[in-house]
């Protein structure tokens, strides 16, 4: 029998409702170790502003009781007010990732899982940041980082993240189709405990091309890379039209959708489980889950962020470290 997981847990924008929905955390309900990471006073606040009864005490003091939590004190450079952002709080939000990533390496935790940040805030403290996905894959030295998302039995992966639209089919390329879902066949297997997982892979253009009519990636690049990936083993198929690979039949035996691009696939998924939805990297050494929303801000101290998705993004990171753990 395993250890329960200790799993690192970082609070996000400050200014945002990061501090808000861990401050709801029911430790209790968890079996784990959960760990807070961030500035002990401005989590406690939030927790007494809602009312919570959530109780803390320093990391590496056991709790007295399951409804008490540790947390990791990393001070913010400048008293937060809710709502409002402040530049200077930058460096303190990449020190909480980091401090929980090198956790990860060092095998203290053994899973992490992000509140949300602010990206331009980042950028204007003039920190080239596009996201955790890219930070953390820094950080970890991973070549490729995958960013696959998941809504109740839904499972989508991305082969661009992040790009305007106009500069997604000339990212799109044989090699990388090819990289990406390995790495997706070898994290389900690993992080997921699925035997023989089925990728099923978005055509880029609408009705997969229309055999060329609409556009030419399919033909020339995404089939040629589903077929080398076939060669090698792999339960993989496609390319299908978008707008019927998320019809329920079609997805009845899928383990995963492979779309091309952001919006290709997270507007789907959202609309199934906005609120129990999470986003997990795959391709890095160590498990990392995520909520699947912003920072709200107009929310922020003000007891109405709904905690779901974090709920739901701890319980995933529990999961994966209990099948990693089974393989070995």
């Amino acid at each position: 029998m395993h250890p329960k997981p200790c799993i690192a847990i970082t609070s996000g924008e400050p200014a945002g409702i990061g501090p808000d929905i861990l401050a709801s955390l029911k430790p209790e309900n968890f079996e784990a170790r959960l760990v807070i990471i961030g500035d002990r006073e401005l989590i406690k606040s939030r927790a007494q502003k809602s009312g919570s009864s959530l109780k803390f005490v320093d990391y590496g003091i056991a709790p007295d009781d399951r409804s008490t939590i540790e947390i990791l004190h990393l001070p913010v450079d400048t008293p937060c007010i809710p709502g409002k952002l402040d530049v200077n709080n930058a460096a303190y939000v990449l020190q909480m990732l980091e401090r929980a990533c090198r956790g990860c390496l060092d095998a203290e935790f053994d899973a992490m899982v992000t509140a949300p940040i602010q990206k331009d805030i980042i950028n204007q403290s003039g920190v080239a940041f596009t996201g955790h996905t890219e930070y953390l894959a820094q950080i970890c030295a991973a070549p490729k980082p995958v960013m696959l998302l998941a809504a109740d039995q839904l499972r989508v992966a991305l082969v661009t993240t992040h790009l305007p639209l106009r500069a997604v089919a000339d990212a799109i390329s044989e090699d990388l189709i090819v990289q990406i879902a390995t790495i997706i066949d070898t994290d389900l297997r690993q992080r997921f405990g699925l035997n023989n997982p089925h990728i099923k892979v978005c055509g880029l253009n609408p009705h997969a091309g229309e055999n060329g009519y609409l556009g030419t990636e399919e033909i020339e690049i995404i089939t040629p890379a589903i077929n080398k990936l076939k060669q090698q083993g792999l339960n993989i198929s496609g390319p299908y039209p978008a707008d019927t690979v998320f019809t329920p039949d079609a997805l009845s035996d899928a383990d995963v959708v492979l779309a091309m691009y952001h919006d290709q696939g997270l507007p789907v998924l959202k609309h199934v489980g906005f609120h129990s939805a999470i986003n997990t990297t795959l391709g890095l050494p160590i498990i990392r889950t995520s909520v699947d929303h912003g920072t709200a801000l107009d929310l922020a101290g003000t007891d109405k962020a709904d905690s779901g998705s974090l709920m739901a993004a701890i319980e995933s990171a529990i999961f994966q470290s209990s099948c990693r753990k089974n393989l070995h």
